[in-house]
């Protein structure tokens, strides 16, 4: 029987769903809780993991949510941080990543799939998310900055930022290149307008 996917924004009362995939093992370890892109990188990195949690716990009790969790059959099992440009503090000062040009972007920075969830497509099933919930908040555009493997697979590790390949079958296309890497392969900024969508929402 094919399992069932389902695709949420990540709000307050799913942060229990949100922690199974971002918490560390060991409670109150280090761990990223997918703020990297969204505080400044000293910022970043003088907070604790306990308080990095603290900060996500108050971005998902937002206006709008920091991204998107998918289900499988019900359990949670993917995560998509996706928003605003202008709100992910490391990716407007980076020297690696250029804005393309003034348009009010969203951007989608990494995916996390749960261990047992993986090589299912699940991260094509949240970026198809991220595009729909993009576009009903009024973006004009989404961006995402993924790695190009040129046809080799990668390690989950690296690939995070996801991959051309999957961007460009969810209908972006590759506007610029970047200076960014992942595993000495290059990142390109690839871009799905989407006025019309916006408009429409």
């Amino acid at each position: 029987m094919p399992a069932d996917v389902r695709i949420h924004p990540a709000t307050a009362e799913r942060w229990d769903d949100l922690r199974v995939l971002l918490a560390p093992r060991a409670e109150g370890g280090d761990a990223c809780w997918c703020l990297a892109w969204r505080l400044p990188s000293g910022e970043f990195g003088r907070m604790l993991g306990p308080d990095r949690e603290d900060r996500l716990h108050e971005l998902v009790g937002g206006d709008v949510p920091p991204g998107l969790l998918a289900y499988v059959d019900g359990e949670p099992a993917g995560w998509c941080n996706v928003g605003p440009r202008s709100a992910m503090a490391r990716l407007v000062r980076s020297t690696t990543i250029h804005p393309v040009d003034d348009l009010p972007v969203w951007s989608v920075v990494c995916f996390v799939v749960r261990t047992g969830y993986r090589r299912r497509g699940l991260a094509e099933e949240l970026l198809d998310g991220a595009v729909a919930f993009a576009a009903a908040h009024g973006a004009p555009a989404l961006e995402g900055y993924p790695v190009e493997t040129g046809g080799a697979r990668i390690s989950t590790s690296l690939a995070y930022v996801g991959t051309t390949g999957m961007f460009e079958r969810a209908g972006f296309a590759r506007v610029a290149g970047t200076n960014a890497t992942s595993g000495r392969r290059p990142r390109f900024v690839m871009r799905h307008d989407l006025g019309e969508a916006a408009a429409r929402a």
